[in-house]
């Protein structure tokens, strides 16, 4: 039995999550009714894909237990959060308790959940999962988008929320 020895350095996942944080983003929120009560994620790593078709990614952990739920659900809720929905995103990411509770929603086709207030709604379907280390991509397939433009979105960066200038 042979051994292969990487010359490449391990990267320190503290240090490689600093970095990381270095690159703005902005805030999902992924939602949808599951067995008959609203269930969702937060994540910033919603990206866009295509314009034809009209495809989105976001990168979720494959321990989620939450995602675990959704991606059975037949649309997904894509809102994404507001500068003001600071309170709603930590809501939403937390591991525990009802992350509904005093959030205003509104449950759409086949159980898409938009979240009030965002500066983006999109209906969307999963298309297929991509598997990347820790991580799945899920590539979703965009069915309706409404902008509100006067919103101004959340900007996640080095591990808080900011304004855009």
């Amino acid at each position: 039995m042979s051994t292969v020895l990487s010359d490449r350095p391990r990267l320190d996942p503290l240090a490689l999550r600093a970095s990381f944080s270095q690159f703005p983003s902005g805030v999902a929120a992924l939602c949808a009714v599951v067995d008959d009560e609203p269930v969702g994620l937060v994540a910033s790593t919603l990206t866009t894909v295509s314009l034809e078709p009209a495809l989105v990614s976001v990168c979720i952990q494959r321990t989620s237990r939450t995602w675990v739920r959704l991606r059975e659900a037949p649309r997904l809720g894509i809102s994404v959060l507001a500068a003001e929905q600071e309170a709603v995103t930590r809501q939403l990411a937390a591991r525990d308790g009802d992350r509904f509770a005093g959030i205003a929603w509104a449950g759409r086709f086949r159980g898409a959940v938009l979240i009030d207030g965002a500066a983006m709604h999109l209906e969307s379907h999963l298309l297929r999962e991509i598997p990347a280390g820790d991580h799945v991509i899920a590539l979703l397939a965009i069915d309706t988008v409404t902008s509100f433009l006067d919103v101004e979105p959340a900007v996640f960066h080095r591990s808080g929320f900011r304004r855009l200038a």
